[in-house]
């Protein structure tokens, strides 16, 4: 693919009022949220939840694309139409998760590397096949006395450079996410100073690897207080404070900023988004790449019944337009 494709898959997947679902759980994640309705999480049963997810009635309206888990992208329907067919014929582009996941930093306890680049440009070339156009790498920082250390930031960064040329080189773009999570007692001022280091260091990596900025979108946590901190900020501080961190440190030429909710309410979730945008004079585009704050409402609406399909899409529908209109600082 040129660069210019990758451009223009890029800027399609935040065009106005748009933003990505991350259906990208992996078969351990996936299990607890069927705990939750006391749904086993058998193959037939992914395939069943996220077939309604993706065919809901104008969901491409709000919905720009899919990132897909392996065995997602590989299945079809009771009908006998893949999952991937199902994406493109309602407008939304489909994309797949390609890190390997976080496994324990060999000298630094408590903290992870994301593995997964072994073998990756030939597993790109065969998801390019299978109907990808973008691609997800996660990396993952968590707050803590002497956490992150050096190591663990510069790891994590470099990974998800190589990550994003190798993915480029197959023609496809890259959603660069370095996470900082929110578990923890730790202050929004915390929050605001790890996330500057991650990201200086993430875009450092990004350019010793040649990335092509155009051709790529970030993903990152917002600047947030820790769950367990007694005092939480509020949705103006988290907006002027996400937006702030990000003028630092991310170049004007990335397409897109699509947020990750990391464990936030769905509700909130939203009201961040929206207040980041209505703040204006942006030089990327802020949307979504919600997971649970898109699906936990559906999830438990279908609840693994047949009978309940239309209740589920009506519940995603209804979460994918209030986070479009947050993505253009319209929702009320």
């Amino acid at each position: 693919m040129t660069s210019k494709k990758l451009a223009e898959t890029a800027n399609a997947l935040v065009a106005d009022g748009k933003g990505i679902l991350a259906a990208d759980e992996s078969s351990p994640t996936i299990k607890k949220r069927f705990d939750s309705i006391k749904l086993a999480s058998t193959e037939k049963n992914r395939r069943d939840y996220r077939n309604m997810l993706f065919t809901t009635p104008e969901a491409g309206t709000y919905i720009s694309g899919a990132i897909l888990y392996d065995e997602t992208i590989r299945q079809k329907a009771a009908d006998g139409k893949t999952l991937v067919s199902k994406l493109k014929g309602a407008g939304i582009i489909p994309g797949i998760k390609v890190d390997m996941g976080a496994k324990p930093l060999a000298g630094h306890p408590e903290e992870t590397v994301t593995e997964g680049l072994d073998g990756l440009r030939d597993r790109l070339k065969e998801y390019a096949k299978l109907g990808a156009r973008f691609t997800k790498w996660r990396g993952v920082y968590r707050i803590g006395e002497t956490i992150p250390s050096p190591a663990c930031v510069v790891a994590n960064a470099h990974a998800l450079a190589r990550y994003a040329a190798l993915a480029q080189e197959a023609g496809l773009v890259p959603i660069v996410e370095p996470e900082v999570l929110m578990d923890g007692d730790h202050s929004i001022d915390v929050c605001e100073e790890v996330t500057e280091e991650v990201l200086r260091s993430v875009y450092a990596e990004l350019a010793g690897q040649n990335v092509w900025l155009e051709g790529t979108l970030l993903k990152p946590n917002m600047v947030i207080s820790g769950q367990d901190c007694p005092e939480q900020a509020g949705v103006a501080e988290v907006a002027e404070r996400t937006v702030r961190c990000l003028k630092r440190t991310v170049p004007a030429v990335v397409p897109g900023i699509v947020f990750l909710s990391g464990g936030q309410d769905d509700e909130l979730a939203t009201q961040h988004l929206d207040a980041m945008n209505k703040l204006g004079n942006l030089p990327w585009k802020l949307s979504f790449s919600y997971g649970r704050a898109l699906q936990a409402a559906p999830l438990k609406a279908w609840s693994g019944k047949a009978k309940n399909v239309s209740a589920g899409q009506a519940a995603f529908f209804e979460r994918a337009k209030a986070n479009g209109e947050a993505a253009t600082g319209s929702y009320a």
